[in-house]
């Protein structure tokens, strides 16, 4: 996969990238493809893959960080 395809995928957002999953998934499993192709959208589906998984880590760290921050705050509040 070319550094640009990989930048691209760096900048999708999840509703995006997961999309573009869901695609290349049905794609694989629904066509007879040359192998090289088969290959090649299963390379971007990996790169998705991992963009989605680092989009869903980073939100759920985002809710851990604001749920501490709400503890924290009813405890002052006390």
């Amino acid at each position: 996969m070319t550094e640009k395809k990989k930048d691209d995928i760096q900048e999708m957002n999840f509703e995006a990238a997961f999309t573009a999953l869901q695609e290349n998934v049905a794609r694989l499993e629904g066509e007879d493809l040359p192998l090289d192709e088969a290959l090649a959208l299963f390379e971007r589906g990996q790169e998705l893959a991992k963009r989605c998984a680092a989009l869903l880590e980073e939100a759920e760290l985002k809710v851990r960080q604001l749920s501490m921050d709400t503890d924290t705050n009813l405890e002052e509040e006390d």
